[in-house]
């Protein structure tokens, strides 16, 4: 029986005056990828950022039936990592080096054996470790978030908008490297614009509208909602 990885119980997040996350819950499996759509301004991200404790909430967090470590560093050691929207490298580093700097947790030994890993998961960042991350193109880039933050040997990959700004073809590389990624045991909170994307990779989707779920379910049967599809499948950058 496939455990629970991840509850997140009445969520609520405000800005000022401003409650963006209204009241919010979803659960994850161990072992899959849980995608939330919605439009720009649905409180997607901010419900991310939230999960990691990049902002503060109020509600229930629960990792593996447990209330979750409070600080972003006790989540990260306790399996979880943030590839952010902005991708967040440093440019003037190499692809070498930023990698490395994602397994600041492990030993040296560890990171040897993950790096070593990662450049076989990702050939084009092996024949660029010596180039400066500010020279990659948009999917290299992309490649190289997901490679710092596999360094960590996360449990649970929070991924805020992957396809963002890339060439379908690109988009299709980088979810079918997220798909392999669960497939090898990585849980996966996938928070996506493209919903027809996502749902294509997804287990289960929950759909955000101005900080509330408003529908959610398999992926499949999101997939196949009549309203869903007219209100944010007619087109890849719909929601």
């Amino acid at each position: 029986m496939t455990s629970s990885l991840l509850d997140m119980k009445d969520i609520r997040v405000s800005y000022g005056h401003a409650e963006v996350v209204q009241g919010v819950s979803l659960t994850m499996t161990s072992g899959s990828i849980v995608t939330v759509i919605g439009a720009n301004g649905a409180g997607k991200t901010t419900l991310l950022n939230a999960a990691m404790g990049v902002i503060p909430s109020s509600g229930t967090i629960l990792y593996d039936g447990k209330p979750v470590p409070g600080s972003v560093e006790a989540r990260v050691a306790s399996g979880f990592c943030l590839v952010p929207e902005r991708r967040e490298l440093f440019s003037t580093m190499t692809v070498e080096d930023n990698i490395e700097l994602g397994g600041f947790l492990r030993s040296r030994a560890e990171r040897a054996e993950t790096s070593a890993e990662l450049y076989e998961r990702f050939p084009r960042l092996a024949e660029r470790r010596k180039q400066l991350a500010g020279t990659l193109s948009g999917g290299e880039r992309q490649m190289l978030a997901l490679a710092r933050a596999l360094m960590s040997r996360p449990r649970l990959l929070l991924l805020d908008e992957p396809s963002l700004g890339l060439a379908p073809r690109i988009v299709a590389d980088i979810l079918r490297i997220v798909s392999e990624l669960r497939d090898s045991g990585v849980s996966i909170l996938l928070v996506e614009q493209n919903a027809r994307a996502a749902l294509e990779i997804a287990d289960f989707g929950y759909l955000m509208e101005l900080g509330e779920v408003k529908l959610s379910g398999t992926a499949s049967d999101l997939a196949n909602n009549p309203a869903l599809m007219e209100s944010y499948l007619g087109t890849a950058n719909a929601g």
